[in-house]
Formats: C-alpha cells, structure tokens, sequence
C-alpha cells in the first residue's frame, strides 16, 4: 500500500470532521512506517477546533491573540482595575507617570523599548533623551503603599526575585517569589513567573503544581496551559501534556509554535505496527471503505467527540490505538468512565479574579492634597521629577521660577514644552473615591473664574502704553505677573484686559482701552508674544490689585450722538480733517510710510456714518496711533466722548506737525 496515499486520505478525513475514520487511516500509514510529528497537523487541528466547538462553547474571545501574545502575552480574563499597570497588568510598582498623564511601572517603561503610550498611542520620550531618567510618582507612590501595604511589599519582593534571577541566583530568587506568593493576592503573572523558575531549577513536581493552580486560577490563558503543558511533558507525564497543547491550540488556533508542540506526542498515539510482530496491516479496502461499526464524527445524527472522548477512545495503557485486528475497537466501546483532568473539566466555569477592594477607610483627601495651595488637587499635573500640583499652581510658580518648588529640580526643558497633561490615574481616583470634595473644590474653582471674568467689577489692567480702538497692540510679556493675568484672560475665555499708561500716584491712568487677545506665541523660557487688538475704551472708577497685577472697576465710554444741525456741521469737519490726514500722510517720506505701513497697516477708509461706532470711525484711531505725539496728549484725546471735539484736536495736531515739518 501506497503510505503517501493513506496520510492524505487521513487528512481528507480529519478536515472533514472524520475523526474516528482518520485515527483508522493514520493507524494504517503507522503500521507502514512510524508517523512523524510534522505529518499530524490536520488531525491536531481538527481536534483542537472540536474542542474549542464542544468544550470551549462559552469562551467568547476569552485567550485570543496572536502567535507571541500567546507564549509572552498577558491575555489574562477580567478588566483591569484602577490601580493596575497596563504594561504588566499588575499592581502599579513604583508608579510612574510619563508624558500623556498614563501611569506605568517604572520597571516596566524601562525594561523593554516603549515608544509610545499603549493607553493613547502618543510618543513617549526615549530614556536616552531624559538625563536623570523616569522618575517614580511620588504622591501615587505612597497612596498605593497605604491603600494596598501587604500587596507593595509582594511586589517589591517579586521584583527583587526577578533582579536575582537575572543574576542566576536562582534559589534567592525562589525565596523573594515565595515570600511574594504569600503576601501578594493570587495573580496569573506571579505564579507563571515562579512556574518557569522551578521548571529552570527542574522543580518538576512544583511546576506542575503551580502551573495546575494557575490553570485553575486562569483557565482561558493560554500562557497558563501552555506552561502546564510543558511541566507535563517534562515530567513525561505526555499524556496530559497532549492534551493540555490541544487545549493550546483550541484557544489560539493560530499559534503556530503550540501546533507543533502538540504534533510531537501525537504521533506516539500510532505506533509503528509490522508482520513480524504477528500485526497484519490492514486491507487497503478497508480505507477506502470504512467499517460501518465504526460511526465517524458527522454521521448517524450522533455528535461530535469532545477530546476527552477521542482520547477515551483510545486503548488504555499509553493512550496508543489498538490495531483493528487486536480486538474491538475501543470507538464503539468506550469505557465507562472518562478521565478528565480539573482543570479541563472546570475550564468553562472557571470565575474571573473579581477587581482589587479598594479600603475606602484608608482613603483621605490630605493624601491628595496640593503643597502648594494647600487643597485637593485640582487639575493634578505631574513634573519630570515626580511631584504633583495642580496645573494653575505649577504654572504660577513657573512662571518665578523655573524649577521644582519641592526639590528644586530644574525644569526648564518642561516649562518649555509645555506638556502640561493631567495624571489621569489621579484625577479618576478623584473622581470615583473623593467625588464630594472634588465636586466642592471645583465649586472654589469655578466661582474664581466667574469672577475674573467679570469685566466691570474686577478689569485686569496691563500697565504699559497708550492703546487705541481698532489698532493692534503687540506686546513682549516677561514679568511673572503678567503671565499670569495673561493666562488667565485666556483661561475664563475673556480673552480681553485693559491697557493703561502709568501714573506716579494712583497705578495707572484714570482712561484706558480694553484689548482682544487673537494669538499668543510663548518662547521656552516662559516668555511670550501676544498678539492684541483694541476694543473699546473705558473709564476707571476705581484702582486695585491681585495677585500682584493692577485691577480695576471700570465703566465702558461711548461717543454722544447728534443730530439735525449738529449732524450735518460734524460730517463736514468729518470729511475735511480725513483729507487733510490723508495729505500729511500722502506728503511723507517713502521709508516712514513703510514703518508705519509694516507696523499699522493702511490709513482705513472714510466711513460714510461716522457715529456708526460707539468709538467713533476707525481713521481717526490709526491716526492717533502714528502721529508723533506723547502719552498724556493721547490720553486726552481718547478720554473725549465728543467726536466733533476728537476732530478738531486731530486737526490742531496735524496743522502743528505740518508746519513742524521741514
């Protein structure tokens, strides 16, 4: 007989869901020649898929993955909860907070190339580029040593075992992990790692233990079977090995490595039978023509074998196959009793590990509480160094000095990307644990906004030069507390501020002009340019100060209408000081013209309702803002609500530089 020819009529059938019919044809091609793993893909295939059908019925993706998450991976069942490391999914150890505000391991960032944040996909610094290194998260440090005590000093235990297995110092290393065992709650990665020590020291009995325990514990990951799996096979225990690696590959169909692991014991299951022995090999007919007292797994209405069943099938006494001419065929009698292990049995039952019990009575705000205004965290940001503040204390304080207020780190580098992300692990233990304070401290916070919005009762005031209606108003903003009321404008979303001259005795002047922030562009050393234009004028009732920048209650001026008479007289004088504005200009060198041009921009049209504006047209401002003229003298003419009076001082202005001019 053709040996080729029975393996791929085996195949065939093992595709096709036969297996009773395939066992028969590969039994055939053994007793020819001993099968070789390589040969035994489809019936390891056809296997796993009916156990994954029958047994695994409700997984329901549990243990997906690929190839390498299912030998490396952490494809444990269950969420993780609050507190744990989305890297190790395990307790936060030494808690480390990197630049999008996601909290990891320090240990975990470190011992393998993380180039971008699993949580949000943005690109993390490389350790090369941090000098001092990742930094460990100081108040979440010790918030999980007080709320989680027993289960920290596991974790330190357990990666103090890894550090002296490195070092192959593989007893000292076995001790730090049992010590951890018995302090940390049972936890997938901890056993699998104390599994894979005892299988390197061959601890085989204690590996197979901890790796039945980890079954129990997990019985969807495919690490935790792979790993019993290979305890088994080196206890030459192969018969569990066997079917642990089918319960491999029904989770992971697509893991390649499984599949031949699970092809080496397989073969054993056919023996290599030959005429000597007294075995007559099967009639070639009788694989063409399979026995009728043999029902396959598809036919006769009865359903398909579990793998327990298939393996039951099997003679006892090595799980090897009996030759149809040695007797009945176990297929049509099974015996009585199947033996499956615990963990095969339990395997669909098996409970999720429930989410780590937060002690809430441990639990209090202080813990959570900024050194630097003394209150809940509010916006909590974490800095290169590891301390957290909230995000508008951490601001004003840089905006003094660079540096850590706690440690005096320099953070330069910091305040000049300004990669101020919220701690995202903080701001959620805020908001499911300490909700009532939060919600009182964001009370605090939104009542201080609402009132620095308000621009009449409390006006920042920037303290600088004479600003006009309608004319932009760049500035250079150095001093801290102009960056602060800077900021602030734009975080009420105001986006406005006065602008007043300075007087020796009250501040600044009694007039001044409201401006609208368009654009702001800040320099690494927290310096800024910000682009402003004027909006309307104002008269101060009342001078204060906050927080070290000038304030002010003030009331907004408008122009007084006329009519009739007065009217038509106003539009004359209107029409006739624009043309002589536009003369002197006209009349100006070409490289004045040019500043003026580059800085101003164009004289603006004449407007045919010069009372269409509160502040009067437009000219009249761009004018003001280039005619050479001092502070005090602008500062009258802006202070003026008359219009027709605006003019006439406009029009002295211009005879005078007139006749100034050589």
């Amino acid at each position: 007989p053709d040996r080729g020819l029975c393996l791929r009529k085996a195949d065939s059938l093992a595709r096709a869901g036969r297996i009773s019919e395939a066992l028969d044809s590969y039994c055939f091609a053994a007793s020819l020649c001993r099968l070789r793993p390589e040969e035994l893909p489809f019936l390891v295939e056809t296997i796993a898929r009916t156990l994954r059908e029958k047994e695994l019925g409700s997984l329901n993706g549990h243990g997906g993955g690929g190839e390498e998450d299912g030998a490396e991976g952490d494809g444990e069942d269950g969420a993780l909860d609050l507190f744990s490391c989305r890297l190790c999914r395990c307790l936060l150890y030494e808690p480390t907070t990197v630049e999008c505000g996601h909290t990891f391991c320090k240990r975990c960032l470190e011992d393998r190339p993380v180039e971008e944040c699993i949580s949000c996909r943005q690109k993390l610094n490389k350790l090369d580029g941090l000098p001092n290194g990742r930094r460990v998260n100081v108040v979440l440090s010790g918030l999980l040593d007080k709320l989680f005590g027993s289960e920290s000093k596991g974790r330190k235990l357990w990666m103090e075992g890894e550090v002296l297995w490195k070092k192959q110092n593989l007893p000292a290393a076995l001790e730090k992990l049992n010590a951890a065992v018995d302090l940390v709650p049972p936890t997938g990665r901890l056993l699998c790692q104390r599994v894979e020590l005892h299988l390197e020291m061959k601890n085989l009995s204690l590996a197979v233990q901890d790796a039945s325990s980890l079954c129990r514990l997990r019985p969807f990951w495919t690490k935790a079977r792979y790993l019993r799996a290979t305890a088994l096979r080196k206890a030459d225990r192969n018969d569990e090995a066997f079917q642990e690696f089918l319960m491999c590959v029904a989770l992971k169909p697509d893991w390649t490595k499984v599949k031949l692991e699970a092809q080496k014991p397989s073969f054993t299951l056919f023996p290599a039978q030959n005429s000597e022995k007294g075995v007559a090999p099967e009639s070639s007919s009788k694989l063409s023509s399979p026995s009728p007292s043999k029902p396959d797994a598809t036919s006769g209405g009865e359903s398909a074998k579990t793998l327990s069943g298939i393996l039951a099938a099997l003679p006892p006494g090595g799980l090897k196959r009996k030759h149809s001419e040695d007797g009945p065929s176990s297929a049509s009698n099974p015996p009585s009793k199947v033996h499956k292990s615990d963990e095969m049995s339990g395997v669909a039952a098996a409970p999720a590990e429930p989410p780590r019990p937060v002690p809430l009575n441990l639990l209090d705000s202080g813990d959570l509480e900024c050194s630097l205004c003394m209150r809940l965290f509010y916006e909590p940001v974490a800095t290169p160094c590891g301390h957290t503040f909230c995000i508008k204390c951490l601001e004003r304080c840089m905006d003094h000095n660079p540096n850590c207020p706690l440690c005096k780190e320099n953070l330069s580098e910091y305040l000049a990307t300004r990669g101020y992300s919220k701690t995202l692990l903080m701001e959620e233990v805020l908001q499911r644990f300490l909700a009532e304070e939060l919600a009182e401290r964001k009370k605090i916070h939104e009542e201080e906004m609402k009132e620095l919005s308000n621009l009449n009762q409390e006006v920042p005031i920037f303290v600088c030069t004479t600003a006009f209606p309608t004319i932009p108003c760049p500035l250079h903003v150095f001093e801290p507390r102009y960056r602060l009321m800077i900021r602030r404008s734009m975080e009420t979303g105001t986006k406005q501020f006065g602008m007043c001259i300075a007087d020796d005795l009250k501040g600044f002047a009694d007039y001044g002009c409201m401006l609208q922030v368009r654009d702001v562009k800040f320099f690494p050393d927290g310096r800024s340019v910000v682009d402003t234009i004027g909006v309307s004028r104002f008269k101060v009732l009342s001078h204060g100060q906050r927080d070290g920048y000038h304030t002010a209650k003030i009331e907004y001026l408008e122009d007084k209408r006329v009519e009739a008479e007065e009217l038509a007289e106003l539009l004359k004088l209107h029409d006739s000081v624009y043309e002589q504005a536009s003369s002197w200009f006209t009349s100006l060198k070409d490289n004045m013209k040019s500043q003026i041009l580059s800085h101003f921009g164009h004289l603006p049209s004449k407007d045919p309702d010069p009372q269409a504006s509160p502040s009067g047209p437009a000219w009249c401002w761009w004018l003001l803002a280039v005619l050479p003229l001092e502070n005090r003298a602008q500062l009258t003419i802006l202070a003026m609500t008359s219009l027709k009076d605006r003019l006439v001082a406009i029009r002295r202005v211009l005879i005078f530089v007139t006749r100034k001019r050589p």
